[in-house]
């Protein structure tokens, strides 16, 4: 979760860096590069002596009566990488090795916070050499030492500049100054600092302490500045794999028209298509559809957001890699049929039986190696993909076929942002009735009466907030004729109706399935209830295996990646495009964007792209994405992201300051709510002891030009398209600023944990929630053919319905992977910035927040042991642990990462 400053930035050298200052910023503390001139070297070099050790930077000082000078020692801490620093081999490896013997690895200056009080320009900087501290690497770690001698006027160390004199970029951990007169600075770098051959400009890091723009000391204020510029770029050219520029566009990416025709996507961002807007590459644009860029080399992102090269971070990128590149295309080798179904159920369950014996590849036992958990060894030395057996599986088998539990998971399961209460009846749509036929629903009063079994009626259900409901039909349904085009899936738009039984569950009522007036046809419409007799019942578990692919759909597209993923990459670009590393809010929200765009850009090679996982495995095909931005453009609001407003929006809490967080819940026992509303209070919390240190008062905002211009750019540009939407905050105050800033860690951490690790536990076993429906209804125009089928063999009418084997298999690995806690995950909470320590103040209310997630595991465990939360408690039911914050590596369920880093 580092955000380190990359240093190769050719292309936005601008003449006012060339002065003899660098400016600082690295992990996103790494700061840009200046050309120093050397008549401050000559300077420096009557202040520096040499030593080397490996670690941190760390500043000691010594005065002695001979000397008027401080004794200051550095100690960095560089990474050991990956075909990098350790591993590279060949001349210039020994070239390197040489500067390690004579003690020139990394050229450092110390840059004096304060001005000349006599000229009132820039003191010089005091230069020394760091030295490789013995040949052992400590835990990945490489130490360097240096000895600086600084006149007791040099004043307060305000950054540091650094010049890597390998061949090879460097990723700098940290550094850290021992001796100075108020103690050590610390000085946290986080980032890829370039080789001076490959970049002459130096990169520049400023220490730990945070400043607002107008308390910025005067002899880094310029630095500042002119990072900020250079991590803007100036929008021209193609990015190249080094630089650290951060920038907007539109997604023009998806498709690869180029290749084949068929593959041409329409570009995503802009009037017609709303989206939010993604970094910018610059890649030359397709001869075949010049609104398209081209799918050519790797997919750029500013170098420190990264994360397959540093060591201590490679098992996520490894893992992931080699899903997406090995995996998933020998699979499509084993199984070439991309039409076979399953024949029978059993058939499925030998997917973690048996498993499916896949090709060796060119090193004997690579799958092993890099996905040990779904591989295991054959005899003959050969591999099987073998996957593990669901926990909700492993606990009940049937799981999947119960009405209660179908019900039961749209409070608790995987996707909890959908349901929600009925406030308007009769149910109507409020498309065009012209396009879509009759806008009235086929679900009556009299229909869910009769299900309800007299106990109540339809409008007083309503009024007492019993009548709920998953809604996917005007969503869904003006892309059904299109998706129907597409061979090997359908679509219909969707009503699911529940009601709130006296015991605090959910019971379906009712499942209406619609399509639209195509083909000559006139719309056609059908309700589905439980039933009690053999045909109605397999009629339902259709209807179901429909709702649930719908939900899949809408969860994998909307839910996860636009409600987390997606709409937090303007986020993170804007951050480093106009907060200083210096700035408090760039530090409070550093932890929470880490390998964000690096995850996003493999998703956008692998999984959203034209052929990609979503399109091949989910009812809307190619489609998929479209949707994805239609549903951004009718109903994604900043403001309904923060997760009360986000309840009280779809009528599962309204406003009631007595009630526990100020909400009180239309479901009591609705455990996403319960925990996430815990969560949400504990980062409330923590961030308005943030904020309220750095801005004692609510004029500190106003004045505050970065922070204006970074919330600004994040509504004007990052989501141009909803630039004039009202529902936007102001920025004003520091209530404001708060509930800003907890809205977007929410989004990063506790939503994205909500729906994304318990991937594998609830679609592991994909008839429990298929991505697909192959097949349409047998009730919908059918031929006698189908129709007798359907009577004769209903399962198999089921299973042709459900996913073939190549995209069940395919949408397993790829769940597998992305429910995985890597072994370096860093939990919400867990660890402290260095950055937050060294201001006593905020590591108090850090320790305060850490404790508040730590009562929160055990409130957890408390109501999963509470037989009145039946919800989450009860024979063969899995307990609800995803809010849980802290997890042991692998599927487990639960724990809430700072970032969304899978």
């Amino acid at each position: 979760m580092l955000k380190p400053q990359v240093s190769r930035q050719p292309n936005s050298t601008r003449t006012h860096l060339l002065f003899h200052k660098p400016s600082i910023q690295g992990s996103r503390h790494a700061s840009f590069f200046l050309k120093s001139t050397s008549k401050f070297n000559i300077e420096a070099q009557k202040h520096f002596r040499v030593a080397f050790k490996p670690s941190e930077i760390k500043a000691i000082a010594s005065v002695t009566e001979e000397s008027t000078d401080i004794k200051v020692k550095a100690v960095v801490t560089v990474k050991q990488t990956i075909g990098g620093l350790i591993t590279s081999v060949g001349i210039e490896r020994g070239l390197d090795d040489i500067k390690d013997l004579l003690g020139k690895t990394l050229l450092l200056e110390l840059v004096s916070a304060e001005l000349d009080p006599k000229t009132e320009l820039e003191k010089p900087t005091i230069q020394a050499f760091a030295h490789r501290i013995g040949g052992q690497v400590v835990e990945g770690d490489i130490r360097y030492e240096a000895d600086f001698e600084v006149p007791l006027n040099f004043g307060e160390v305000g950054a540091i500049f650094v010049e890597n004199e390998h061949h090879k970029e460097m990723f700098l951990q940290d550094i850290v100054l021992d001796g100075l007169p108020h103690g050590a600075v610390n000085i946290t770098c986080g980032s890829w600092v370039h080789s001076k051959y490959d970049n002459d400009r130096k990169r520049i890091f400023f220490t730990n302490k945070s400043y607002l723009p107008s308390q910025t000391p005067s002899g880094i204020r310029r630095l500042r500045e002119e990072e900020l510029v250079l991590l803007r770029g100036n929008g021209q050219g193609q990015r190249k794999a080094g630089d650290r520029i951060y920038d907007y566009d539109v997604y023009n990416d998806i498709g690869n028209p180029d290749k084949k025709p068929e593959l041409a996507r329409p570009v995503l961002g802009g009037k017609e298509h709303p989206y939010p807007r993604r970094c910018r590459t610059g890649r030359p644009r397709c001869e075949t559809d010049p609104s398209s860029e081209k799918r050519v080399s790797a997919f750029y992102v500013p170098r420190d957001e990264a994360f397959s090269e540093v060591k201590q971070l490679t098992f996520s990128a490894k893992t992931l890699y080699s899903l997406f590149h090995a995996l998933i295309p020998s699979i499509g080798n084993v199984i070439d049929d991309a039409n076979l179904g399953f024949p029978y159920m059993t058939a499925i369950d030998s997917l973690f039986s048996e498993g499916i014996e896949m090709p060796p590849l060119t090193k004997e036992g690579f799958w092993k190696e890099v996905m040990p958990r779904l591989f295991k060894v054959i005899a003959g030395g050969g591999d099987v993909l073998r996957f593990e057996v669901p926990k909700p599986m492993e606990r009940d088998k049937f799981f999947w076929f119960k009405d209660e539990e179908f019900a039961r998971q749209t409070l608790a399961g995987l996707n909890p942002y959908s349901i929600k209460s009925v406030t308007e009846w009769p149910l109507k749509s409020e498309l065009d009735p012209e396009i879509y036929g009759p806008p009235e629903s086929a679900i009556t009063s009299e229909l869910l009466e009769a299900e309800i079994g007299g106990v109540t009626r339809v409008d007083k259900a309503i009024r007492e907030k019993k009548l709920f409901i998953l809604d996917y039909h005007d969503l869904l349904l003006p892309f059904v004729s299109k998706v129907r085009e597409i061979k090997g899936t359908t679509l219909y738009g969707s009503r699911t109706v529940f009601f709130l039984t006296p015991e605090g569950t959910l019971r379906p009522l009712a499942i209406e399935l619609t399509r639209p007036p195509m083909d000559g046809k006139p719309q056609w419409k059908q309700v589905f209830t439980p039933c009690y007799h053999s045909t109605g019942c397999w009629l339902w578990r259709l209807a179901k295996a429909h709702v649930l692919a719908h939900d899949s759909g809408f969860h994998q597209l909307v839910s996860h990646w636009l409600r987390t993923h997606c709409v937090t990459e303007p986020y993170i670009i804007a951050t480093n495009r106009q907060l200083s590393v210096m700035h408090p809010i760039y530090r409070l929200l550093h932890p929470h964007f880490r390998y964000t765009m690096e995850i996003n850009a493999l998703a956008r090679e692998s999984l959203i792209n034209a052929g990609g996982i979503i399109e091949t495995s989910f009812s809307p095909g190619k489609y998929s994405m479209e949707i994805c931005s239609a549903a951004y453009d009718k109903l994604w609001r900043f403001d309904h992201e923060a997760l009360p407003n986000d309840l009280i929006s779809r009528g599962m809490a309204i406003e009631d300051l007595t009630a526990p967080h100020g909400l009180k819940l239309t479901i009591e026992d609705y455990p996403f709510a319960n925990d996430g509303l815990y969560l949400w209070d504990a980062i409330n919390q923590w961030v308005s002891d943030y904020v309220n240190h750095y801005y004692p008062e609510s004029g500190l905002l106003a004045s505050d030009a970065e922070l204006q211009a970074w919330w600004t750019e994040i509504r004007t540009i990052g989501h141009a398209d909803k630039r004039d939407e009202p529902w936007w905050p102001e920025l004003k105050t520091r209530h404001n600023l708060i509930d800003i800033i907890t809205t977007i860690i929410w989004v990063a951490s506790g939503h994205h944990a909500a729906v994304n690790f318990g991937q594998y536990p609830y679609a592991g076993y994909f008839p429990n929630r298929p991505t697909i429906a192959r097949k349409k209804m047998p009730t919908e125009d059918p031929t006698d053919e189908e129709w007798k089928l359907f009577l004769e063999k209903p399962e198999a009418v089921l299973l042709a319905t459900f996913p073939s084997k190549l995209q069940a298999t395919r949408v397993m690995a790829v769940l597998s992977v992305l429910s995985n806690h890597s072994p370096d995950e860093e939990y919400i909470g867990e660890g402290i910035e260095q950055a937050w320590a060294d201001d006593p103040i905020i590591k108090a209310a850090f320790e305060k927040f850490s404790g508040r997630l730590k009562e929160l595991e055990g409130i957890i465990d408390e109501r999963n042991a509470n037989p009145k939360l039946v919800n989450r408690h009860g024979a063969g039911i899995v307990p609800y642990e995803l809010l849980k914050p802290f997890s042991k590596p692998g599927i487990t369920g639960k724990g809430v990462p700072y970032s969304i880093s899978i």
